[in-house]
């Protein structure tokens, strides 16, 4: 499965000091699982946390879905440790926290490639800092290996001294510049978490703003909120039979040498083709992740 149709809808953080949450994960729905060893563990079970974690790692059993680690930053005692641990156990990447230059990109890449990481463990950058967002196309471009952006709006809110709202708007620059990003070098792009695990619709609204943004997932704090999430960050049925008529009339309107199509009276032309070919993929990528 290519990165590009590879689904992120739904990312799951996983205390890393909770073995019994690790194990449960195995029949969850989500599409990735982040086993963290930062903010989720207590400095004293930090040491602990990273051998339950590596060792789950290590061992799999997840199906399909995507096992990142988070683990501690390399300005703090356990960051140095956590990334050799983290790169022998081989998951599928490895996601650093507080991202704010290409330097530390350069350092962790070189602690991995040391540790003997494997070449498909590719790098994550949590990008939750006013110096991470104003260098984020230095970061996105850094290394072959970077794949994905991870937005912590909750550090981000505090960094800029403003305020959880309901339509984002102190973080909406940010999330805009780190989109743009991501998108001029091919990376994934997940938004950050929603705090609030009794406000269904405004978690709901959440994620659909996500998608309206150009997220391609979200993270998430919670199994409860899974469901919500992949039925967004998936395109409907009514969305993939338009979308595969949208191809089937273009290669008609090509062979007949037009490079424009009328369909249910609307433009269609190479743009939307390629809008459509990427939901179709993605479609496609759910059902055999699901299989």
């Amino acid at each position: 499965m290519s990165k590009s149709v590879r689904p992120r809808r739904s990312v799951l953080y996983m205390p890393g000091s909770n073995a019994r949450a690790q194990e449960k994960a195995k029949g969850l729905t989500t599409d990735g699982i982040i086993l963290d060893l930062e903010d989720a563990v207590a400095p004293n079970a930090k040491a602990e946390a990273r051998d339950i974690v590596c060792g789950n790692a290590a061992a799999g059993g997840y199906g399909n879905r995507e096992i990142i680690i988070r683990v501690n930053g390399l300005d703090t005692p356990w960051g140095r440790d956590d990334i050799i641990a983290a790169s022998k156990a081989g998951p599928d990447a490895i996601l650093l926290p507080k991202v704010e230059s290409a330097e530390q990109v350069h350092e962790l890449e070189d602690l991995m490639i040391e540790a003997g990481a494997p070449e498909g463990t590719t790098i994550w950058c949590m990008m939750e800092t006013p110096l991470g967002i104003l260098h984020a196309e230095e970061i996105a471009s850094s290394s072959p290996r970077v794949d994905c952006f991870v937005m912590g709006t909750s550090d981000l809110v505090k960094d800029l001294q403003a305020k959880h709202t309901v339509m984002r708007l102190p973080v909406i620059t940010s999330l805009g510049l780190c989109l743009l990003a991501g998108r001029a070098y091919d990376l994934t792009v997940l938004d950050g978490v929603y705090l609030d695990l009794n406000d269904e619709d405004g978690f709901k609204a959440s994620c659909d703003q996500g998608l309206e943004l150009g997220f391609d997932g979200k993270t998430l704090i919670h199994p409860k909120q899974l469901a919500a999430t992949n039925e967004v960050f998936a395109p409907s049925e009514a969305e993939v039979e338009y979308s595969r008529r949208v191809i089937e009339a273009f290669a008609e309107a090509e062979k007949e040498g037009k490079g424009v199509v009328l369909l249910d009276g609307k433009l269609v032309e190479n743009l939307h083709v390629e809008i459509a070919k990427a939901q179709v993929d993605l479609a496609e990528a759910i059902a055999e992740m699901a299989e």
